[in-house]
């Protein structure tokens, strides 16, 4: 039990007490569990999440400051392949009919959403990428 010998338990109490994710509340209940002599083992049937991962959210919360070792680093991802005044475009053009652009249609869907943006900027977007960007710019359609 060695991996957590420089964090105390009170301040792994303390910090998630003030977490505000999901993510940061897990990683320090399984802290918190393994601080109190749960081995990993048993974290990892107990939480779903494999050993390494576990060992390495514990070196995370040895290695760094609390609040920073909750959360995951920043991860750019790929760029978009819309620039951001498309994205906007497609946001506004959502506020006006199907009609007005070709669609036979009365309405908005995610599928009609990506036939125009693949229409418009030859760009072609999976389903589930539509709706996380409809999501994400909280559209409904």
């Amino acid at each position: 039990m060695d991996k957590l010998d420089g964090v105390s338990l009170s301040a792994l109490q303390d910090q998630l007490d003030a977490a505000d994710s999901a993510k940061a509340t897990k990683r320090l209940m399984v802290a918190i569990a393994y601080k109190d002599g749960v081995s990993v083992s048993v974290l990892a049937e107990r939480y779903g999440v494999p050993e390494s991962t576990l060992y390495y959210w514990l070196d995370r919360l040895a290695d760094k400051p609390l609040s920073e070792a909750v959360e995951d680093d920043e991860r750019p991802g790929r760029p978009s392949e819309l620039s951001g005044d498309e994205r906007e475009a497609v946001f506004d053009a959502l506020g006006d009919s199907p009609t007005a652009y070709g669609f036979d249609a009365d309405s908005w869907t995610p599928e009609l959403v990506r036939e125009f943006i693949d229409s418009e900027y030859d760009v072609s977007y999976s389903l589930g990428h539509v709706r996380r960007m409809l999501r994400d710019a909280d559209v409904s359609v």
